[in-house]
């Protein structure tokens, strides 16, 4: 079975909302691929659409070139996390995969090979209704592992880990990817995204924005930017905005510069006797890049005060 994910020209609607208009996008073995966006982007209806748990009105989702509903064991196919909390309280977490996998036709080695993996062998029997929310994010991965499966969907995985726990998350799903698994996360944390994916599918308003490569969305968010750090903000951003130049403050002794190179700011602050202690080429952030590229598709904004 291929280990890809292929949706192609989903459209959705809920009542008068239109949740998805023609979003396409594949996802493709041995790399991590994020999966973001503003809420209400679409997000969760697509991978819900994957699962056969929503159905559309167009287009299609396959999952190694075929239909979820068609699957016999699915979870040997595609292992899925969307909500931690979907498991019956009063089982153990053994139990709670002792249940999903005699569903599958899966063993018990099986069952206890996956609890050592996401680091839940010592709390096996206890009731999973006890969990702290990274503990039921570790069970719910467990679950998606348990069938083995060449692809894996994980919605937001790192929500409610600790520190120690992101760090796991992010090599764990690194080395799933290295395996040749196709791993398609949906995150809101970018930091952690930064370091964990390899591609990216940016979304908004149910259709994909972009679809490349980590590396390169922020290359291209970085061209032509130049990062200054100046003690004198309120005459530098006078000086640079009077040649021209767009000036956003992102900390308090610190300016990114567009549209005019480095060598330029350099010799303009030195004309103006404008202090300052660095002029280097921007390296932008994850989040930076996200944020510009969806700035048009934010449903839901917080007044700026």
């Amino acid at each position: 079975m291929q280990a890809t994910i292929e949706v192609s020209g989903l459209r959705k609607r809920f009542g008068r909302t239109l949740a998805l208009d023609g979003m396409s996008f594949t996802v493709q073995p041995g790399r991590v691929t994020g999966f973001v966006g503003p809420n209400g982007a679409g997000k969760s209806t697509t991978m819900r659409v994957i699962l056969g748990l929503d159905a559309a009105e167009e287009g299609h989702a396959l999952v190694g070139g075929r239909p979820y509903p068609s699957l016999r064991t699915p979870l040997r196919h595609i292992g899925a996390l969307l909500d931690a909390a979907a498991l019956q309280p009063g089982r153990s977490a053994r139990n709670h995969l002792l249940w999903l996998a005699h569903s599958q036709g899966l063993g018990v080695r099986r069952v206890d090979e996956v609890l050592e993996q996401v680091g839940l062998a010592s709390a096996a029997r206890r009731k999973a209704g006890g969990f702290s929310l990274g503990m039921r994010q570790r069970l719910g991965i467990a679950a998606a592992l348990l069938g083995d499966p060449p692809v894996l969907m994980l919605d937001e995985p790192v929500n409610g880990l600790d520190p120690e726990g992101i760090v796991w998350i992010r090599g764990f799903l690194r080395s799933l990817a290295a395996e040749g698994r196709a791993v398609l996360v949906s995150s809101h944390l970018m930091s952690e995204l930064q370091d964990a994916a390899d591609h990216l599918v940016v979304v908004g308003r149910g259709r994909v924005i972009t679809d490349t490569s980590v590396a390169d969305l922020i290359a291209a968010t970085s061209s032509g930017r130049v990062t200054l750090r100046t003690t004198a903000r309120g005459p530098a951003m006078s000086a640079l905005a009077r040649a021209g130049a767009i000036v956003t403050v992102t900390e308090r002794d610190t300016l990114i510069v567009s549209g005019l190179p480095g060598e330029h700011v350099v010799a303009l602050l030195n004309a103006g006797a404008v202090p300052f202690s660095e002029v280097s080429a921007h390296r932008a952030t994850l989040e930076e890049a996200y944020l510009e590229l969806t700035r048009d598709a934010v449903e839901f904004r917080g007044a700026t005060r």
